[in-house]
C-alpha cells in the first residue's frame, strides 16, 4: 500500500496494517590480528576475505524493499568505534581485507552501490559492544534498496571510523538489518 493510501485510509477511519519487518543477519569472526587504523576494514581474513552476504533481502531475485533498523552487536566488551556499512547489489570490487585501509565506494562499483549506514559510536554496559541505527539517529536510514537482477541478498563492506585497541582475534561481528520488502 503506497504511503498515500495509508494517508487516505486513516482520514476515512480504516486501519492500516503494516507487515512485519524482514530480518536479515550477518556475521563474521574478524582476522583483527593488529589495532585497527581509523578507516580500516573489518572482515575475516587478511589475504581472501570475502564481502558480508546479507542473505534474502528482497522477496525475489532482483527485488526491492527499505532498510529500517540495524543493529551492530561485537563479542570483545569495552569497544567504542562507530562503524560504517558500505550496501552494495553486486559483489564490490573494493578493498575486502580485514585491517587494510578501505577503498569503498571506487568508481568501478559506483553503479552497484546502494548507500551506507553510519552505526553510532559502539556502547557496552557489561555485555556485548553494540550500537543500533534508527530513523532517529543519524545513520542514513530508511535505506531504499533493489538487489542485482540475479539475486535476492546485498554484499556489504564494513569499516571502523575510529582506531580500535582492544580488538581480539577472532571476535565476532553480527549485523542484523530489518527490513520492509516491496
Amino acid at each position: 500500500m503506497s504511503v498515500f493510501k495509508d494517508i487516505l485510509s486513516v482520514l476515512k477511519g480504516g486501519t492500516v496494517v503494516t507487515a512485519p519487518a524482514t530480518v536479515v543477519s550477518a556475521e563474521m569472526a574478524l582476522a583483527a590480528a593488529a589495532d585497527y587504523a581509523a578507516e580500516d576494514v573489518l572482515s575475516n581474513n587478511v589475504t581472501t576475505a570475502v564481502p558480508w552476504r546479507f542473505e534474502h533481502m528482497a522477496r525475489k531475485k532482483g527485488g526491492r524493499g527499505t532498510i529500517t533498523k540495524a543493529i551492530a552487536l561485537c563479542s570483545t566488551t569495552a569497544l567504542t568505534p562507530g562503524i560504517t556499512l558500505y550496501l552494495f547489489r553486486e559483489q564490490p570490487t573494493s578493498n575486502l581485507l580485514d585491517n587494510v585501509a578501505n577503498t569503498a565506494v571506487v568508481t568501478a562499483d559506483r553503479y552497484k552501490y546502494i548507500g551506507q549506514i553510519a552505526f553510532p559510536a559502539m556502547a557496552e554496559l557489561g555485555g556485548n559492544s553494540e550500537s543500533v541505527a534508527t530513523p532517529s539517529t543519524s545513520g542514513n536510514l530508511p535505506l531504499e534498496f533493489d538487489c542485482g537482477p540475479g539475486d535476492d541478498g546485498l554484499y556489504g563492506v564494513v569499516v571502523t571510523r575510529d582506531a580500535i585497541t582492544g580488538e581480539v582475534a577472532n571476535m565476532g561481528l553480527l549485523i542484523t538489518l530489518f527490513c520492509r520488502q516491496d
